[in-house]
């Protein structure tokens, strides 16, 4: 039998047109990638380096002019770099915030200053700071380890102070007490030449009336901050009273800190009560004690002749008030009232 010979299966691109394109090489089909040209190729590195360098620059200016965030490890942040203004947080405020960074993260970068040997110095977000560790101690988890943050670079002491008391003011809003506390602790560490310099540097802001009620809860530092635990809860209008008591008597600063050393309040309402009873019992006891009036003095011979500002009172002394001048002063008054 002989052997049928073996069709091939039809071309499908047979119909198709395989000539090349006018102008080009029939030795290199279209779709064969072609290499750039050296001068081509340099400049192409040439941009890519200008557009990396850019970036990289962009990003350098970014970080120093505090708008690149930037995660930092807890360890690395020193909370003690300023005198902090708040005195303590809210516990309820506390466990919210906790709750929020659980849930949410961390929305608000804090502001730091860069140290020396990869420290940073805490400016503003003590509160978020505080409520991180305390979650990196109860959980474990490491998303707690690392604080999102904002480099600044104050250009003086000075102004990282404004720029933690601005930042607590606007979020939560210090006492008085707070304020006044780090007006005095300012002037203290040299950062301002004295209280009046920090209160008008730190409160420029504020109204009149509002510096000087700081500069009054002042006195109450200087006399009892060694002896409050709540000081941030006292009330303006109580506070007030206080600093007033504490600057016109000597002695009322020991006896407001006794009465709070007697007590050991463990509260804050019970040590507001203690210094409640205390400013009014210090209170009630000067409306008691008039003060004198001025007198004015003559002398006669022997006798010395005291008179009251408004005349209502008049003494006599002196070894010329004998039986004798009695009773000639006796018979002259009689004589004149008649």
């Amino acid at each position: 039998m002989a052997k049928r010979k073996r069709l091939t299966p039809a071309r499908p691109d047979y119909l198709e047109d395989t000539r090349p394109a006018p102008g080009l090489n029939p030795m290199f089909p279209a779709d064969t990638p072609r290499a750039a040209p050296p001068v081509a190729q340099v400049a192409g590195a040439t941009a890519a380096q200008a557009a990396l360098e850019e970036l990289s620059g962009e990003l350098r200016a970014a970080r120093a002019e505090g708008r690149l965030v930037q995660d930092l490890p807890l360890d690395s942040i020193e909370e003690t770099y300023l005198v902090r203004d708040r005195l303590a947080a809210d516990d309820a405020d506390m466990e919210a915030l906790k709750e929020s960074l659980k849930a949410r993260g961390q929305q608000t970068p804090i502001e730091v200053v860069e140290l020396p040997e990869g420290r940073y110095g805490l400016i503003s977000g003590w509160r978020r700071m505080t409520a991180l560790r305390a979650l990196a101690q109860n959980t474990g988890e490491a998303r707690f380890e690392t604080v999102r943050a904002f480099l600044r670079q104050p250009q003086s002491a000075s102004d990282a102070y404004v720029a933690m008391v601005e930042e607590n003011e606007i979020r939560v809003g210090l006492s008085y007490y707070e304020r006044a506390r780090i007006v005095a602790r300012a002037a203290e560490q040299g950062v301002y030449p004295d209280e009046a310099a920090a209160l008008r540097g730190l409160f420029a802001s504020a109204s009149r009336a509002k510096r000087s009620k700081i500069g009054s809860f002042i006195a109450i530092y200087h006399a009892l901050d060694d002896h409050l635990r709540f000081a941030s809860a006292i009330p303006e209008r109580l506070g007030l009273s206080i600093a007033k008591i504490v600057k016109e008597e000597s002695k009322a600063a020991s006896s407001i800190a006794k009465a709070l050393h007697e007590a050991a309040p463990e509260t804050s309402e019970t040590e507001i009560s203690v210094l409640t009873r205390a400013a009014n019992s210090l209170s009630s006891r000067d409306a008691k004690s008039p003060a004198p009036e001025t007198v004015s003095k003559e002398t006669f011979g022997d006798i010395h002749l005291k008179q009251s500002r408004n005349g209502s009172q008049v003494t006599l002394s002196g070894r010329g008030m004998s039986e004798e001048f009695l009773m000639e002063l006796k018979t002259w008054l009689h004589a004149r009232g008649t």
